[in-house]
Order: structure tokens, then C-alpha cells, then sequence
């Protein structure tokens, strides 16, 4: 399958924003006592769906509302006492004024609005109060500090200290409680926003543990426990997604998607929110046949609640073209795209309209309309500003167009600008050049200007590199690399990149995605060009696990790997080996049917030649290093590179109009 446009796909994906949402929390355990004012609090995450609104849902069980509730110590007005013959007392004992004091600076606490209110309440707090007695009020501060977002170290503090006490309370009950869950959720989030995201990971794993206790404990009713069970879910697909796992991280996020399905109406405009999240994601992946359902249902919604004409709409049509190219019905995309652009153009989004022109370029020019997509750049260029990252998007898509058409002077001299201009947002915005620096490098290797194409890879990955969310991405460069120096004949120098792109990509995609295969492929390849036939034959042998699984026997790129692996063997003299592969790849062709004669032909050919060796009639030179043909699917870097480093910005991944 043909890739989508890496800049079709990042002009849509943003990084999430912090947001937050209330949960119901009763008072069971003992440490809540010292907060006697009903108070609203938060979980933190980047996702906004289970606003205050949306969880009256969850309480249809209990007229309390959707806020996290204190139980007072005491309910008498402690301005006057009453004796017991019914007489006002206005002396009150220092045991009495002490409670007073207490009440007076929860309730400071409990109204501060700002988080630097409630820390100079929290201050006094700690002088009237143990410290057992304060893992709630750690909890809120902690929250509160998360939600702003504007010093996730001091809110790492609090959580740390809440944890704390919250252990120590479980210890001695030896029972689990929402409160602690939510203490690990925050610890969670702040650790991700610190950019530990090995911790983060520790902690809504622990969270999640202590959540399933409380369910099989029945401690808790499913409607309290299902908001902090939401915002653990979407915390591990954030990240998960950070570590690179991005299609394990996916699961998380449906697993979010299933608990709003729970607890929100079947048409909510939340609910084509989520829908519409978890298509991104897949498109991240580009897994587009699983994307497109998720797509569809969010349009579904969205057209119920908001009408055809809605901005959100728009968005969602947007999307579908990214998936329907991905599909390459690129006709279909193309309607999707221009139904979007009479919507934004009529809602005044200017800035939306302008991507979705170039994003309507590169869909003509995936379909061979050169002259039409030029015709469209160029209008789209008058409305650019001269140093902005969108006129060099469009100059990178004239020089493909242009490309294309093989005017390859022009093309370079586009690509030129955009450099020029790129050149100057690499502070401001690494990721976005170095997702540029990708498409531009294909482009110049389209022209056979490897050179050009492999220093400005080189450049890419250094940016990537001090991007601590994006070493995924550093992966798939690193494999590109490695590839165009094999294709170049710098087989020694490209063998550090592939090994260290197969440990990358291992680490984020897990060992058995098809990225994988292919790296191994092209080490098998450059082993083999090195006479050494026995490293190549592990590598092709892992290449052929992988793909078998991951693509299926009868793929074409698995039946490659299992041709690399004969020639492998038969490079080590093992003729047994190699024929017994060589039969299985000529099997495989043959359940390709009329569209594969001649690799059947071919395979057929190479079999003789195998038997007729091992019967020692054959020469030694029969079998050499495989080829690096440029139009190779398997070993194609561009191929490799549409499916391992495409940038997705689904970190919790939202579309921006």
C-alpha cells in the first residue's frame, strides 16, 4: 500500500493539551476527615470528554453531584455552643476554639480558587494538622497544580507525599481506595509532562492494578470508578504513544473510547470526539482500513448533533481524505477534501482552508494530475506569507509535482526554498522541519541525488534526537538512512544505522512489527555483501519470521525474505537448505496466479540452477549479494520509511480546524 503524504498527515495531528475533568469520590477512609467543605476537585488528562456535564451520567445511582465530597468532623455552628439544659454558651474550652481554627482553615483551602491561594491555605494547614491527615489535601494540591500545567515538578511533590500517606493507610486497612488510584493517576501524569515516561508508565500500570482490586472488592459502585479508570486509560495511550509503542498505546485508547460508550449517550458530540481520536491514532500508524469505521461513526455523530455544514464536519471529512488516500482511493479523497474546503471556506477558517488546498494538491498529484496541482499551488502560494512554514509546504509540494513531470531543475530549485525558509524555524519548530526534512529527502532521491537525500536525513535525526517523544521516529530515519548508504554502496558504513534503527524500532513497535522485517532484510543484504553468509542468513531468517507473521507467507515481501534466505544459504555452500526455501518461494508464486508469472518463471529458474550446483554441474558464481533495486517494494526505503516513521501527532492527538 502506497503511504499517505507524511505532511498530508502532520498538517492534521497536534499534540494534546492538558485538560481535566471531575469524578465523585465518598468519603471511606480515615484521612479524608480534615476537608469539611464539599469541594470539587479534579483527575488530570489530556482528554475533555467526561466534562462535569457528561457525568451526570455516571451518578444516576445518588442525587450527589458530579463533585468529590469531604464528610465533615463536625455539623454544629461552632460559633455558639449549647449547654445541655439548651443555654447559649459563649465561652468556648481551647479543645473547641482548636476545632474552629481547623474548620476556618478548611474552609480557606477548600475556597481558594488559584493554585497560589491554595498553597499559602495549604501552609497553614500543615501547622494545624498531622501529616497523616493531609493525603487528600495533597491529592487537590497536586491536582490542581497538574491541570495548570505550569510546574509539574511541585506537583510530582505533592502526589509523592499523598502517595505516601495513602500507603500507609492502605497498610493499615489492607484495603484498596479511589483516592490512591487517583494519587498514581496524578503521578502519572506529572511524570509524563517531566517527560519520565518510564515512571509514568509504573504508576497508571499500579493505577490500574488498584482499580480492578476495588471493582472485585465492590468497595466502590462502576459509576465512581469509571472516570478515574478513563483518565488512566487515556494517560497510558499518552504515554504509551510518547515511548514509541504506539499501537500497543492504541488499545488504551479504545479501552477509553468502550467506558465512554458506558457511560455517554449514544450520540453525544463526546462520543464523535473519541471516535474521531482513535481514527487519528490508527491513521498514525497508518492503519487505515481500521481507521476509517472510527472516522465515519465520529462524521455520523457529529452530522446528527452539529449538522453537515459544521466545522467539525469539515474536520472529520479532512481526516477521511487522509484515510482514503492512505486506501489510495484517492477520487474519494479528493470529493472528501473539497466538501471540507466549501465548509471552511463559507465558516471564514482561512488558515484551515489554505492546508486543505495543499492537502488537495498531493491528492491530484497522487492520482497523476500534475498540471492541476501546480495550477493549485500556485494559488495557494499568493496567500502564504513569505517566511512562513506553509509556503514551504507549498514549494515541497511543487517540487514533487514537478518531479514528477521530470523538470527536475524546477523541482530542486522549489526545494531549494523551502529549505531556505526551514532553515530558519529549526528552533521554533523542530519537529515540523524535521518532518519536512523527511519529505524533501524522498524527493531528492527520487532524482538520485542520495547525497543531498542522506545529509539532510542525517540533519533530521539529529533534531529528532533531542525530542525525547519522537525516538520512534528516529528509528524509521535511522532505517532510511542505513538503506540509501546500502543503495550507494557504503555497506560498512550502513550497517551501524540499520543495527541501531532494528534496536529502535524493536523497542517502540515491538519485535514482530514488519518495520522490523525489513531492517533485518537490508542487514541480511549487507552481510551477504560483505561474504558474510552466515550473519546474512540469521538476519533474513528473523526478516522471514517477522514477515511471516506480521504480513502473512504469501505476501510478497515475506516470499522476498524467504529468497534471501536461499540465497543465503546457498552463498554457504548448505545447497539442502537453500533448495528446500528456493521450493517454498516457487510454491508461493505459484498461489499468486496469473499476475505473478514471471517471479514464478524466475523462481523456477533460480531452483534448477540451485539443484543443478548442488549436484556440483554449476558454477560458484551463481549466487551473489541481493540486489538493492530502487523499485524493490521490499527493500524500498521509501516503502520502509511509509511504515515506520511517519510522524503522527497523536500524542494524545487531537485535529486542529
Amino acid at each position: 500500500m502506497r503511504r499517505a503524504s507524511s505532511r498530508l498527515l502532520s498538517h492534521l495531528l497536534q499534540p494534546p493539551t492538558k485538560a481535566s475533568y471531575y469524578i465523585v469520590l465518598r468519603d471511606s477512609t480515615s484521612y479524608f476527615s480534615p476537608l469539611a467543605a464539599a469541594t470539587t476537585t479534579t483527575v488530570t488528562t489530556n482528554d475533555q470528554s467526561l466534562s462535569h456535564k457528561s457525568l451526570t451520567h455516571l451518578n444516576s445511582c445518588s442525587k450527589t453531584p458530579s463533585f468529590l465530597f469531604f464528610s465533615p468532623k463536625t455539623s454544629q455552628n461552632l460559633n455558639t455552643l449549647v449547654d445541655p439544659n439548651g443555654q447559649n454558651v459563649s465561652k468556648m474550652s481551647s479543645r473547641q476554639r482548636k476545632i474552629k481554627e481547623r474548620s476556618q482553615i478548611e474552609e480557606a483551602f477548600e475556597s481558594a480558587e488559584s493554585a497560589d491561594d491554595m498553597l499559602e491555605a495549604f501552609k497553614d494547614m500543615e501547622a494545624s494538622f498531622d501529616e497523616r491527615e493531609l493525603g487528600l489535601a495533597c491529592l487537590k494540591m497536586g491536582l490542581k497544580l497538574d491541570q495548570e500545567g505550569e510546574d509539574p515538578e511541585k506537583a510530582l511533590s505533592f502526589a509523592q507525599r499523598a502517595l505516601k500517606i495513602m500507603d500507609d493507610d492502605q497498610n493499615n486497612s489492607n484495603k484498596s481506595s479511589l483516592p490512591l488510584a487517583m494519587t498514581l493517576q496524578l503521578l502519572g501524569s506529572a511524570s509524563y509532562s517531566l517527560n519520565k515516561f518510564n515512571d509514568s508508565l509504573g504508576y497508571l500500570n499500579r493505577a490500574n492494578r488498584v482499580l480492578s482490586k476495588i471493582e472485585q472488592e465492590g468497595s466502590c459502585s462502576a459509576n465512581d470508578i469509571r472516570p478515574v479508570l478513563h483518565a488512566v486509560q487515556f494517560e497510558l495511550y499518552n504515554t504509551k504513544t510518547a515511548m514509541g509503542r504506539r499501537e500497543e498505546a492504541i488499545g488504551n485508547l479504545r479501552k477509553s473510547l468502550e467506558i465512554k460508550e458506558m457511560t455517554l449517550e449514544e450520540d453525544s458530540r463526546e462520543l464523535g470526539k473519541a471516535n474521531r481520536d482513535v481514527a487519528e491514532a490508527y491513521v498514525a500508524v497508518l492503519n487505515f482500513k481500521e481507521a476509517l469505521p472510527f472516522c465515519l461513526k465520529a462524521m455520523e455523530i457529529n452530522k446528527m448533533q452539529l449538522g453537515h455544514n459544521s466545522v467539525e464536519v469539515a474536520h472529520d471529512r479532512r481526516l477521511l481524505g487522509v484515510i482514503y488516500t492512505g486506501l489510495e482511493e484517492h477520487e474519494k479523497a479528493l470529493e472528501q477534501n473539497q466538501l471540507s474546503q466549501r465548509v471552511l471556506k463559507n465558516w471564514g477558517c482561512s488558515s484551515d482552508l489554505l492546508r486543505a488546498e495543499i492537502d488537495a494538491a498531493n491528492m491530484q498529484i497522487a492520482l497523476g494530475r500534475y498540471d492541476e496541482a501546480i495550477n493549485t499551488l500556485k494559488g495557494v502560494v499568493q496567500q502564504t506569507d513569505k517566511e512562513s512554514e506553509d509556503r514551504a509546504l507549498v514549494f515541497i509540494s511543487m517540487a514533487k509535482a514537478l518531479c514528477n513531470q521530470e523538470k527536475f531543475a524546477d523541482s530542486k530549485r522549489c526545494l531549494e526554498i523551502a529549505c531556505g525558509i526551514l532553515d530558519k524555524k529549526e528552533s521554533s519548530s523542530p519537529l515540523n522541519v524535521a518532518e519536512a526534512f523527511m519529505e524533501i529527502s524522498m524527493q531528492y532521491e527520487t532524482m538520485n541525488e542520495f547525497e543531498t537525500a542522506i545529509s539532510l536525513l542525517k540533519r533530521t535525526m539529529a533534531m529528532l534526537e533531542k525530542l525525547p517523544q519522537e525516538q520512534h521516529s528516529v528509528g524509521g530515519v535511522s532505517a532510511r538512512i542505513g538503506w540509501l548508504l546500502l543503495l550507494t554502496g557504503k555497506v560498512e558504513e550502513a550497517i551501524p544505522y540499520l543495527e541501531d534503527a532494528a534496536e529502535r524500532l524493536k523497542e517502540s513497535f515491538g519485535s514482530k512489527h514488519f518495520g522490523v522485517g525489513y531492517v533485518y532484510n537490508n542487514l541480511g543484504a549487507a552481510y551477504l555483501e560483505l561474504d558474510r553468509p552466515q550473519s546474512a542468513a540469521q538476519m533474513f531468517a528473523y526478516a522471514k519470521d517477522i514477515m511471516d507473521v506480521s504480513l502473512g507467507p504469501h505476501h510478497a515481501d515475506s516470499i522476498e525474505a524467504c529468497q534471501n534466505l536461499s540465497k543465503a544459504y546457498a552463498a554457504m555452500g548448505s545447497y539442502p537448505l537453500a533448495i528446500n526455501f528456493q521450493e517454498k518461494v516457487v510454491e508461493s508464486w505459484e498461489g499468486h496466479g496469473p499476475s505473478a508469472q514471471d517471479e514464478l518463471k524466475e523462481a523456477i529458474r533460480v531452483l534448477e540452477q540451485l539443484k543443478s550446483k548442488a549436484r556440483g554441474s554449476s558454477s560458484d558464481s551463481l549466487m551473489k549479494a541481493l540486489p538493492l533495486s530502487r523499485d524493490s517494494e521490499g527493500l524500498s526505503g521509501r516503502n520502509l520509511k511509509s511504515r515506520v516513521s511517519v510522524k503522527d501527532r497523536c500524542r494524545n492527538d487531537h485535529l486542529e480546524a
